[in-house]
């Protein structure tokens, strides 16, 4: 009998409902693989406290636990006004960095004047105000046409859909907090509103000079980042890919997302990188015990489509039902792997060593064919386990590596369940009699697995070979 647990990985958000160990340790037992710790908000000192849960509840629970710092990027929002104010289409209104709440001025948190150009649309609170650049009459403030009726309120966000930031999307916040993080046990870096390769490579450059050893995730969620030529050099640069649909429905248009969602985890599985389907999964679950259906068709699609995981929002940073969120979550995931085969990509993989991509192809076809219970990856930086993921094998991959960050790392990856063991000829051998002994491929006697590793244990990229063993 094989070994049962969800392929597809839930990454959770945590905030006020769930900042707290109690809650922290009930979400990794329910089903949670990573938490995503919000930039956008709160304290150094909160974020130091909230790593200690994790990993304590980590070793508690004998489960490696991914943890991933979501840079805020240029995220703009008007600043504070003095009442909600009414606007009209036709209507012309001025932000201004420099300038305080006053008729028709408006404070905003971010000098635009250096960016915008005349003509250019500008979105206001999730798209429900738009309005048009029609004058850059200071250093410090634009106006604008008002194209639809509505109301501005203290903070709201600001998307600019064709704006192009010239590369400058780290902020001094987000460099404090790369410079915070790369202090910590923090596993992934999220960077927002990427527009270009670039981008990504001016971040690897800042966590290489820090000694991090955390990987980039970029997070699509601007028109620059989805066109045709940018997208997949995009994903070749990055360690993974979070589809971020809310501010990409905004800048892109709603029904551009299911399609760049469709499109983003396929060239991830074609270059052997992570993707992250987020925002609004279960966005109903905020406030309901049970999910709609269109929220479980939702998930049941992205674990179709071969995604590596799929994120909660909202409904574990601020809901009153996180524990009933990813329950329902979880028990969509099984339903969908035992009754779907995720949906063939048609391009090649693509990893970083040709060799690796080989065996681990090679790996996947024998271990199918044998129907052996598990797949055992000898891995030192995780690039094997998640190089066999990106093949969508339809049963689990039990990863053992020396190294905490891979297995931290590999938790998000498709069905990959991580072990810290020592490095040794012997290490995916004898994890797999321990899980054995444990009863974890169940008690019908005799266990088949397919042993991935290389000649020498612990060097990065020598994977080259792969034994079958029959454990009775």
């Amino acid at each position: 009998m094989s070994v049962i647990f969800k392929r597809t990985k839930i990454l959770a958000t945590l905030g006020p409902p769930t900042n707290n160990y109690e809650m922290i340790e009930a979400l990794a037992a329910a089903g949670v693989n990573g938490f995503r710790l919000n930039f956008s908000h709160g304290s150094y000192e909160e974020r130091d406290q909230q790593l200690e849960w994790i990993r304590t509840a980590s070793t508690k629970l004998g489960k490696p636990v991914a943890i991933l710092q979501d840079l805020q990027g240029p995220k703009i929002r008007l600043g504070n006004l003095n009442e909600n104010t009414s606007v009209k289409k036709g209507d012309e209104i001025i932000l201004d960095h420099a300038a305080e709440h006053n008729g028709n001025v408006f404070p905003v948190q971010y000098n635009l004047a250096e960016k915008v150009k005349v003509g250019e649309p500008i979105y206001i609170f999730d798209g429900k105000i738009r309005t048009t650049v029609i004058d850059i009459p200071s250093a410090t403030a634009i106006t604008l046409r008002v194209e639809n009726d509505g109301t501005l309120m203290s903070r709201k966000g600001i998307n600019l859909p064709d704006t192009d930031f010239g590369g400058d999307i780290l902020t001094p916040k987000d460099i404090a907090d790369v410079e915070y993080g790369a202090t910590k046990d923090i596993d992934y870096v999220a960077l927002s509103f990427i527009q270009s390769p670039d981008d990504i490579s001016n971040l690897r450059q800042m966590l290489v000079g820090l000694g991090s050893t955390a990987q980039i995730i970029a997070k699509i969620e601007t028109k620059a980042a989805i066109k045709d030529d940018v997208l997949e050099e995009i994903v070749k640069v990055s360690d993974g890919i979070m589809v971020a649909r809310g501010d990409l429905a905004v800048e892109a248009g709603a029904e551009v997302v299911p399609i760049v969602q469709r499109r983003i985890i396929a060239l991830c599985r074609k270059h052997g990188k992570l993707s992250i389907v987020a925002t609004q999964m279960m966005a109903s679950m905020v406030e309901n015990p049970e999910p709609t259906r269109a929220e479980v068709s939702d998930v049941a699609n992205a674990v179709i489509q071969g995604a590596d995981t799929v994120m909660l929002s909202d409904e574990t940073a601020n809901g009153q039902y996180p524990l009933e969120t990813v329950a329902a979550m979880k028990k969509v995931i099984l339903f969908t792997q035992d009754n779907a085969a995720v949906a063939p990509i048609h391009d090649e993989i693509h990893g970083k060593n040709a060799q690796q991509d080989a065996i681990s192809a090679a790996a996947v076809s024998l271990a199918e064919h044998l129907k052996v219970d598990a797949i055992i990856a000898e891995t030192k930086s995780g690039a094997t386990a998640a190089n066999i993921a990106g093949h969508r094998p339809n049963l689990p991959i039990i990863s053992v590596t020396s190294s905490p960050r891979a297995a931290q790392q590999l938790a998000l990856n498709y069905a990959n369940r991580s072990y810290v063991r020592p490095d040794g000829e012997r290490a995916g051998l004898d994890l797999a009699k321990e899980l054995k002994a444990e009863g974890l491929f169940g008690d019908d006697g005799q266990v088949t697995v397919a042993i991935v590793s290389g000649k020498q244990p612990g060097l990065i990229g020598a994977t080259d070979t792969i034994r079958v063993r029959v454990l009775e």
